[in-house]
């Protein structure tokens, strides 16, 4: 870390510590209150909002300009130029991959696609209509009970074959929640294809006829994943690294980030766009709508418009309002109503001074969830494959802390606001 001077912490009478300030190679300077707990004090802040929890090498994001980059890559270069496993390279190794590179990466994952058949037992455990991130989480977790050749957290080793088997099986699982959600038989990955085609084939092929999606599609889903690949410390991100500093194995902590990901503010903000369409119902309500979003007074939040993050355009957004366009072009369908309501509020959002003063622009979870209705994915769907392609983050995150010889478990201190001392009565006097 590069020293950037000290910063004195005075309070009481003549009490004060000096804390050194650091830089990092983007984003704003920290101050190092590590030595603060030594005077009995510490620092408060709900939901760490402005706590940096650990150094990181992986993601970097600007929400005031809009920026995302993975590895110093911005996002729309990557999206544009590379597919998804070259994403899952770069995330995990820091570099983009050469061909031969690429190739031998593909090839490790290839080999972990299948999983054990054993574990085709636990899905009759479900009823068939069961959430299908209720079931990942059990199934992803259970993972360990099955390769626990590779369990040893620290051994370099066993962190690179328990990430390349997690990037492969987690598309697996995630498709055989839907099969077995829709009452179909289970398709087996078929290790020739991409990696987003063998997930759309395990999705919708059935074993009666060849199934081959357009190119269009495959691209699009592609781009999906790579848009969500990894969002630096978020919720899920922190739960899977909190987890880890425990020394839990990969397979907890990746199913610890699936339960912390299925939590609506999380991971179900595309799923929510889509609920809001429907309750919105026709172009012709549009007006109203709007005039209900502008009101005050009134309680309606626009769902996927405006970011926590982005106080600017989220620059994966763009990526994704033409991914989505192009399905829209390929699937022909700029006239189904719902389609054309988003469209219409799209229209709005980019043009009326209200949204365009308050930056509330379209973000990635109003494009996505309408690329993913439009691919046929039901919504209980969106955040299983949210959790598709976060894998790779969540992996790379867990793999880099394990690895940080500062790293130590996490124990969040807290304000005790409760009861002061005080003895127990026999229960006969209690009152």
């Amino acid at each position: 870390m590069q020293s950037k001077g000290i910063a004195t912490l005075t309070w009481g009478e003549g009490k004060s510590i000096e804390l050194p300030i650091y830089g990092g190679a983007l984003g704003p300077d920290v101050i190092d209150i590590r030595q603060l707990g030594k005077t009995g004090m510490f620092t408060y802040d709900p939901g760490f909002l402005a706590t940096a929890s650990c150094q990181s090498r992986i993601t970097f994001i600007d929400g005031d300009i809009g920026l995302l980059y993975y590895r110093g890559y911005p996002i729309e270069q990557l999206a544009e130029h590379c597919d998804f496993m070259e994403v899952c390279y770069l995330l995990l190794n820091g570099e983009l991959p050469s061909a031969a590179q690429r190739q031998q990466f593909v090839t490790k994952v290839q080999t972990h696609t299948m999983v054990h058949d054993q574990l085709l037992s636990f899905f009759k455990g479900f009823r068939r209509d069961a959430h299908p991130m209720a079931v990942m989480v059990g199934v992803v977790g259970a993972l360990s009970a099955f390769y626990h050749d590779s369990l040893d957290i620290n051994n370099a080793e066993h962190r690179a074959t328990s990430a390349n088997r997690l990037i492969a099986k987690v598309p697996t699982i995630a498709a055989m929640c839907y099969r077995y959600n829709m009452g179909l038989p289970f398709m087996y990955p078929q290790n020739h294809m991409s990696y987003a085609e063998n997930f759309l084939y395990m999705m919708f092929a059935t074993p009666c006829e060849p199934y081959k999606p357009s190119p269009v599609i495959v691209r699009a889903f592609d781009r999906i994943l790579t848009l969500h690949a990894d969002h630096e410390q978020n919720a899920s991100t922190s739960t899977v690294r909190l987890a880890g500093s425990s020394g839990a194995n990969p397979f907890a902590c990746i199913s610890a980030g699936i339960a912390a990901l299925w939590g609506p503010a999380h991971g179900g903000a595309n799923e929510a766009v889509l609920k809001q369409l429907a309750e919105i119902g026709d172009v012709s309500q549009v007006p109203a709508f709007i005039a209900r979003v502008k009101d005050k007074n009134d309680s309606v939040r626009l769902m996927g418009f405006g970011h926590r993050v982005y106080k600017n355009m989220d620059p994966r957004a763009e990526v994704m309002r033409r991914t989505c366009h192009e399905v829209l072009n390929e699937l022909g369908l700029h006239d189904d109503p719902l389609f054309k309501l988003a469209i219409e509020l799209e229209r709005i959002a980019l043009s009326d001074s209200y949204f365009i003063e308050k930056k509330l622009y379209p973000n990635v979870d109003f494009y996505s969830g309408i690329v993913l209705r439009a691919l046929g994915i039901p919504t209980s769907m969106f955040t299983a494959i949210f959790a598709v392609g976060r894998t790779v983050g969540w992996v790379s995150q867990w793999t880099e802390m394990i690895a940080d010889p500062e790293y130590k478990i996490g124990r969040p201190r807290q304000l005790y606001q409760g009861q002061v001392k005080r003895d127990v009565l026999p229960i006969g006097k209690r009152g």
